[in-house]
């Protein structure tokens, strides 16, 4: 009796806490990238729950049905070779649902990894996202500034996000915004993101890489265009230059808070694409060749 009483204050002691939690961040989406992968996971879900609950509530059945007590003393069950009904739908339903999950996952998949719906033919705000030890530097090409541990977007605008690292493999997440994608040494990997809400939101690096992991977050800050452009100008108006040297003292190992800058490291320390990327080995043969005609 005692057992079974603590089992029952302990249930509602949980349901207590989990009452008293704010929503899961990635389940509130604020953009059509979170919402397709919202989607998915309510899919997911509510497709386990249906099979959990089917299982459990066959299980009762049978446990009820066929348990010892209902049957005599000398009872032999029947001998049977085995049923084709009964084994197509053994074998049958678990390929359906396999199947259904993998056509769900693969179309997700393709729609967060394409430019959202919409704005395909509208010019991306490119901002290159870049990890250290345990930080994020977001550098503004066109708009000449960069920050640190905060980035502004605007709204309704699709953000080609541009991450890599400078030390080891980090994942840049904001789980109302967008799904999680690497940044790594030696590529560029890019993250299409619009923000459909103003609002801020909380990014983070959702891939362990050492002691300073827990606090390799950053502030994700959506407003309205023309907010927006008035930000750039204030930056510029109030900002110190970003130098190398000053560059090189940012990517120490360490937190800091949040910063600004005019000017970006990819004018002394570009982003590892294009002619700058460690898998480029330049011109081939028959382009030299090209070369010395002229």
């Amino acid at each position: 009796m005692k057992k079974k009483w603590a089992y029952i204050m302990l249930l509602t002691a949980t349901a207590l806490f989990l009452a008293g939690c704010e929503p899961l961040l990635v389940l509130d989406p604020k953009g059509p990238q979170a919402a397709t992968t919202a989607n998915v996971i309510w899919i997911s879900i509510i497709t386990m729950a249906v099979i959990v609950i089917v299982v459990i509530t066959m299980l009762a059945v049978v446990l009820f049905k066929y348990r010892a007590s209902k049957q005599s003393d000398d009872y032999e069950p029947p001998h049977i070779e085995g049923s084709p009904i009964v084994e197509g739908i053994i074998v049958g339903v678990p390929v359906l649902i396999v199947t259904f999950l993998a056509v769900v996952s693969v179309v997700s998949t393709y729609q967060v990894e394409s430019v959202p719906e919409g704005y395909e033919d509208e010019e991306p705000l490119v901002i290159y996202a870049s990890s250290s030890n345990w930080k994020w530097h977001f550098s503004y090409p066109e708009q000449d500034i960069e920050t640190v541990n905060y980035v502004f977007i605007p709204q309704d605008r699709n953000v080609e996000f541009r991450l890599y690292s400078h030390s080891t493999i980090s994942s840049f997440w904001v789980p109302q915004l967008a799904g999680q994608k690497y940044a790594m040494a030696d590529m560029v990997n890019t993250l299409n993101v619009v923000a459909d809400h103003p609002g801020d939101f909380v990014g983070r690096n959702s891939n362990f890489n050492g002691e300073g992991f827990a606090e390799n977050m950053f502030n994700v800050t959506v407003m309205p265009h023309d907010e927006f452009d008035t930000w750039i100008e204030e930056i510029h108006a109030t900002a110190d230059p970003l130098t190398e040297d000053k560059f090189e003292e940012l990517l120490e190992p360490g937190h800091l808070g949040q910063m600004t800058f005019t000017g970006t490291h990819q004018e002394f320390k570009p982003a590892p694409e294009g002619e700058n990327s460690p898998h480029n080995h330049g011109p081939s043969e028959s382009e030299d060749e090209g070369h010395d005609h002229h």
